[in-house]
C-alpha cells in the first residue's frame, strides 16, 4: 500500500512547479489579455479506508456549465471567502456535506487557468475520519473515490483530443472504471501526480 502522510506531502509541497493551464497542449489557441475569475478546489484525500483514496464529484447532468463532468469540490470565490481555502472548504460542504472542520489543509497546489476563464488554486486536504458524503442534488450527480496510487502514477495519463469551438484541442485523461475524469481536473490531478515523484 503506498503512503499518503504529512512527510510525503510537504516534501511535495516544498517542490517547484509552474502553474498550469487548459492551453499547455494548445499554446496557439491561447487567447490574450483575459481577466480571469478567481475559482478553489479542494482536492481531498480520504485516509480512512484501507488506502488513500481522492474524493471527486461527477457534476449534474442538468446543470448549464460542465454537465455529467468530473469534477473537484469547488468553484468560484465569493465575496464572503477570505481565501482560497476558504472557498474550498466552503463549497465542498455545500457540494457533498464535507465539514470543514474534518480537512486538514496541507497547503495549496500550482494555480490552473481553464479555458473558460477561471484561474483555480487547488487546496490540498486530507480527511482522516470516515464521514457520509451528501451530493448536492442541484449541482452533483454522484460522490466516488479514486484511489491515490492511481492518481499518483503518471503511466495512467494520456492525452486525447477534440474538436472544441471549431478547433482540435489536446488534453489530459486519468480513466478510471466508468469515470472519464479530463480537462482541468485531470491537468491539476497530473500536477500532483507529478510533484509527488521522489
Amino acid at each position: 500500500m503506498m503512503r499518503f502522510d504529512r512527510d510525503d506531502i510537504g516534501a511535495a509541497l516544498g517542490r517547484a512547479s509552474a502553474a498550469s493551464t487548459d492551453f499547455d497542449l494548445n499554446p496557439d489557441h491561447r487567447p490574450l489579455d483575459r481577466i480571469l475569475k478567481p475559482a478553489a478546489v479542494l482536492v481531498a484525500v480520504s485516509l480512512a479506508g484501507p488506502r488513500p483514496a481522492l474524493i471527486l464529484t461527477k457534476r449534474a447532468s442538468h446543470l448549464k456549465h460542465h454537465p455529467g463532468q468530473i469534477a473537484l469540490p469547488g468553484g468560484k470565490l465569493d465575496a464572503q471567502d477570505a481565501s482560497a481555502t476558504a472557498a474550498a472548504l466552503r463549497e465542498a460542504w455545500e457540494e457533498i456535506a464535507l465539514p470543514p472542520d474534518a480537512v486538514e489543509v496541507c497547503g495549496q497546489l500550482a494555480t490552473h487557468e481553464t479555458v473558460t476563464a477561471y484561474q483555480i488554486t487547488p487546496i490540498l486536504g486530507l480527511v482522516r475520519d470516515a464521514f457520509d458524503p451528501i451530493p448536492a442534488p442541484d449541482e452533483v450527480a454522484e460522490v466516488f473515490t479514486v484511489p491515490m496510487d492511481r492518481v499518483l502514477d503518471l503511466d495512467h495519463y494520456r492525452i486525447e483530443t477534440r474538436i472544441w469551438g471549431g478547433q482540435r484541442r489536446r488534453f489530459y485523461v486519468l480513466p478510471y472504471g466508468p469515470y472519464y475524469i479530463w480537462g482541468a481536473t485531470a491537468r491539476i490531478l497530473r500536477g500532483l501526480a507529478q510533484r509527488m515523484q521522489p
